[in-house]
């Protein structure tokens, strides 16, 4: 019976190829994967993962991500921490924000998404960024940087003729369209919490 379940657990981090390898032989990203066997070949109903996919490139990072999804589907709870804001909106059902050991915000992704009171976020590269920042204001559209990146919350969404409208007669020489991402929460989170 254990050594059927060791089996499982090396089969579900593609490992069982490996069964009889010494673990300092094992690359980082096959020992990483090798210690989340471990950690449910006892059938947990809670996993706590700390930073899971730190090292490895992105097809052994998919591989982990698949395996969370499965247990999550097995019904097991994971506690995932990780600094990867993408993998948090793709695995995680609950997300919570912390900074400096404080609990900022909890919630599901549409519920973070209060934080950003926006239908997108638009980034621009202009030649002239306080004209565009002035004619933004006029259309209710709140600025903001990411990094050097000057960006705006766009409150309704606007097909692209009618964006590229809002700023007509102005120096644009890029525009990019997003959706409100875990990135843009955090950001504001953190911020408004200083």
């Amino acid at each position: 019976m254990r050594s059927q379940r060791i089996k499982i657990c090396l089969q579900a981090v593609n490992l069982a190829e490996r069964v009889n390898s010494v673990v300092s032989s094992l690359s980082g990203g096959m020992q990483r994967r090798l210690s989340l066997a471990v950690a449910i070949v006892h059938q947990p109903k809670l996993v706590v993962l700390d930073e899971p996919t730190t090292g490895l490139d992105i097809e052994a990072r998919y591989e982990v991500w698949e395996l969370i999804r499965q247990l999550k589907r097995q019904g097991v709870t994971v506690l995932l921490t990780t600094h990867l804001l993408d993998e948090a909106e793709r695995l995680c059902d609950r997300i919570g924000v912390l900074k400096q050991g404080r609990l900022l915000v909890q919630g599901s992704l549409s519920e973070l998404c209060n934080h950003v009171p926006a239908q997108e976020v638009v980034t621009l590269q202009t030649t002239d960024e306080a004209a565009v920042i002035e004619r933004a204001a006029t259309h209710g559209f709140t600025m903001r940087r990411y990094d050097t990146r000057l960006a705006f919350w766009i409150p309704e969404r606007l097909d692209l003729r009618e964006l590229l409208a809002k700023f007509d007669g102005l120096p644009i020489d890029s525009i990019a369209r997003s959706p409100v991402t875990l990135e843009h929460i955090y950001l504001e989170v953190t911020r408004s919490s200083c």
